[in-house]
């Protein structure tokens, strides 16, 4: 740049410095649409219809909460077809104190974590 006058080093540093805004700009879009992505992601990933399944099993056998073999088939089952840790807690009402029946749900995909504490009369 010895050689060029005042004005061709103007033009080639206001070249450099568009060219860098550029550069950062992409690569401030680019960081946004991967977020907006992956925010999208998550919400579709969620496993309403899975979880709504999973609750209606255990709340149709919360009659039988000692049903150990029940219990294990659950949890085989949703951990083969589904990929899912299913657990589950049945807490009988106690009379006169009480007269409700507690079930607390638990449901882990790997992506999701869905814990409901679910009372009934």
């Amino acid at each position: 740049m010895a050689r060029m006058n005042e004005d061709a080093q103007w033009i080639v540093l206001m070249g450099f410095i568009v060219s860098f805004s550029f550069f950062f700009l992409a690569m401030i879009l680019n960081q946004a649409t991967v977020v907006g992505q992956t925010t999208a992601e998550s919400v579709l990933d969620f496993p309403k219809n899975d979880v709504r399944d999973v609750k209606a099993v255990i709340i149709q056998s919360s009659s039988v909460p000692t049903d150990a073999d029940f219990r294990t088939d659950l949890q085989s089952i949703a951990l083969s077809r589904k990929n899912a840790v299913v657990n589950y807690s049945v807490t009988l009402p106690n009379p006169p104190a009480d007269i409700h029946t507690y079930i607390n749900i638990h449901y882990n995909n790997g992506v999701t974590l869905y814990d409901e504490m679910w009372a009934s009369l």
